[in-house]
């Protein structure tokens, strides 16, 4: 079905819980970018099921492409649904600490964020030393990331931990609540808001609460859509001492998905292509609509994302947010991303900022969105195989934040 396009057919066939954190949208969104890094399908293998609970069944499907191959797991129950979706590479590569990350520097212990039923596990990573020194806490993409920012191999968030940790700075990062609680996106209020700023400001306090950290030294680091929220964090938790922004997008994210559709259609050309462009611009229209409202069915809007997150949306400038804020920024972005890019996103930051001294503003030429160098286009593939954030990115944090007083750090 997903080979023919029918993706729709595919989402009529998920259990609640599994519409509750993906789309059939978003399904035909990973699939068109596997189809990109391996070509079309060429074939498909002999399913092998193994059971896994009393009317659950484990099914694993070799897909087999021009290029190379991959295989689609369904956890599927006796009456048909599926519960749980995802494509498995044929690679065995695990994250391994950065060459800039000391571990014998720090130590690291698990916390809660937040509480009540929403809470959400956490990671502190703390510098050894008595000295107080500032603290960082780290914010994800959009899409119900962990608290590494897991992409396959690749974790990029605990390289900014391990490596910020390693020259001194204290940092907190958690799971996203639509990770832990997916069941958050189906409700009628859910909002970007919502999303994360609670988590961040409960993190942040809870930062400053940690013996050796300097409690008007606690800052925001976000990546993505963590970075387009983070003035909305400051602005909820005045003590924020400054904001890092990385790839933090400011062109407005119904577009930005036209933009993006676009770009991975031009890497398989054809109808499937075509027809995932074509759904997101009908959807799109929905969002710049002057009818939408909470009660917009969420199929008919980007991601099925509720109609509350795309007013919340709508109605936010991130930059027009961070010019209001009297706090420091450093402001990242790669050069080869293509998600978030120097032309659409990164000139809003620059032009809505460049009156302010205290903004630093840095591209990494060869950087792709997850701060990753590389050569040529980006494309979905680069993000496979196992690597780690650019060390300039961590040092120009690092010393960056050595610039804002108190504590030295190591850079």
């Amino acid at each position: 079905m997903a080979r023919d396009g029918r993706f729709g057919e595919i989402g009529e066939m998920f259990a609640p819980e599994l519409r509750a954190a993906v789309s059939d949208q978003a399904l035909q969104v990973a699939w068109t970018i596997e189809m990109g890094k391996r070509g079309p399908v060429s074939a498909l293998g002999e399913p092998v099921g193994e059971p896994v609970d009393a009317g659950w069944v484990r099914v694993s499907v070799p897909v087999v492409c021009e290029r190379d191959g991959f295989t689609v797991v369904m956890s599927v129950d006796d009456a048909g649904a599926l519960h749980g979706l995802q494509f498995v590479l044929a690679t065995t590569a695990t994250w391994a600490p950065p060459d800039y990350a000391v571990p014998q520097l720090f130590v690291e212990q698990d916390i809660t964020v937040g509480s009540g039923t929403l809470a959400v596990p956490g990671t502190l990573s703390l510098p050894l030393g008595a000295e107080p020194r500032p603290g960082i806490v780290l914010l994800s993409g959009g899409g119900p990331f962990d608290r590494d920012e897991t992409i396959g191999p690749n974790k990029p968030l605990k390289d900014l931990a391990w490596g910020l940790a390693s020259r001194g700075a204290a940092t907190l990062r958690f799971d996203k609540v639509t990770h832990t609680h997916s069941q958050v996106t189906s409700a009628p209020d859910f909002t970007m808001a919502s999303e994360y700023v609670p988590h961040a400001v409960a993190a942040v306090r809870a930062l400053q609460n940690q013996p050796g950290v300097d409690p008007t030294r606690v800052y925001i680091l976000g990546h993505s859509m963590g970075g387009k929220v983070a003035p909305r964090v400051a602005a909820a938790e005045p003590s924020v001492a400054g904001l890092v922004i990385l790839a933090g997008d400011t062109q407005p994210m119904h577009r930005a998905a036209v933009r993006v559709a676009r770009y991975l259609a031009s890497l398989t050309p054809g109808p499937p292509a075509d027809a995932l462009v074509k759904g997101i611009m009908e959807q799109v229209a929905m969002v710049d609509s002057p009818d939408l409202s909470p009660s917009t069915p969420a199929k008919a809007l980007p991601f099925e994302l509720p109609g509350s997150y795309w007013l919340d949306m709508r109605a936010y400038d991130p930059v027009a947010a961070a010019a209001a804020l009297d706090k420091p920024m450093f402001i990242g972005q790669g050069g080869r991303d293509y998600q978030v890019t120097v032309a659409d996103d990164l000139s809003g930051w620059r032009d809505g900022l460049a009156h302010r001294p205290d903004v630093t503003i840095r591209v990494y030429d060869a950087d792709n969105h997850l701060f990753f160098p590389g050569v040529g286009p980006s494309t979905p593939a680069e993000y496979e195989p196992a690597q780690h954030v650019d060390p300039a990115v961590v040092g120009d944090i690092a010393e960056w934040l050595a610039l804002r007083g108190g504590a030295a750090l190591s850079v």
